[in-house]
């Protein structure tokens, strides 16, 4: 029998089109005082399953970027402890157990960081850059908010102690090429998006260049080399990531340009 933390405890979704995670998702979200999805009007069955479950809240809004949309999430749950969960993660039976008991004993950090496992399909991908992979999933909502800066990537500003867990959340990122490849072009626009605000202006070095060092340095210093077919997908698409910001970066400015006129 699962134990459930005492402590109160608003676990939050943002989803988009997600139907093929949510039922395995939320099925194993049950020890969670308040479940709320956020979603972005999704056209696939995401809302019909996440309303089938009864602890679940399921609301709508408009998607602007990730960090607005993680924000707007925050603002709605009833609980001071937040665990954010994308709709591709896992909780492990033991990350669950390490969770309960850093709400119960109250420790002195605002928020934590989680070591996450990335899914090449259904099969660990073990290096290309994504061995030292952490990010904040649980927090005080008193003590922890997203910066507006950062559009995608986000950026959790803490009011406190970072504490970081042991044990892995399981990152099932990649399930096929396309979606993972769209996944990586929006990231980028989102990126330039990002860059375009603070006036960053690139040279034909960021241009030509910094997609290619992406890809040597994922497969030669982060041994993306080592996950053999792999590892040249994901550090191919991830320096993908790289040339979709500087083209819509060039595009906006050229925009930008012509609105001046």
């Amino acid at each position: 029998m699962e134990v459930k933390p005492n402590n109160s405890i608003s676990v939050l979704i943002i989803t988009l089109n997600e139907e093929t995670h949510m039922r395995e998702l939320l099925s194993d979200l049950d020890f969670a005082d308040e479940v709320i999805v956020i979603d972005s009007y999704s056209t696939d069955k995401t809302k019909e399953i996440s309303e089938s479950f009864s602890n679940v809240k399921f609301l709508e809004n408009k998607f602007e970027n990730y960090t607005s949309q993680r924000n707007f999430a925050i603002d709605q749950a009833r609980n001071n402890w937040i665990l954010f969960i994308d709709a591709d993660e896992r909780l492990t039976p033991e990350l669950k157990k390490e969770i309960f008991e850093t709400i119960e004993r109250q420790k002195t950090a605002s928020a934590y960081m989680f070591p996450r496992k990335f899914m090449f399909k259904k099969k660990p991908l073990h290096f290309s850059g994504w061995q030292t992979d952490r990010i904040f999933r649980l927090f005080r909502k008193d003590k922890a908010r997203y910066t507006a800066q950062r559009l995608v990537h986000e950026k959790l500003d803490v009011d406190g102690q970072v504490g970081f867990f042991q044990n892995e959340l399981i990152h099932f990122s990649y399930s096929d090429y396309q979606t993972y490849k769209g996944k990586m072009i929006a990231y980028g626009k989102l990126k330039a998006m990002e860059k375009f605000r603070v006036g960053f202006k690139p040279t034909l070095l960021h241009y030509y260049g910094h997609a290619l060092y992406n890809f040597l340095y994922q497969y030669l210093v982060r041994l993306g080399i080592l996950d053999g077919k792999k590892g040249v997908i994901i550090c191919y698409l991830n320096a993908l990531s790289v040339t979709a910001r500087y083209t819509e970066l060039k595009r906006l400015y050229q925009e930008a340009r012509k609105e001046s006129l």
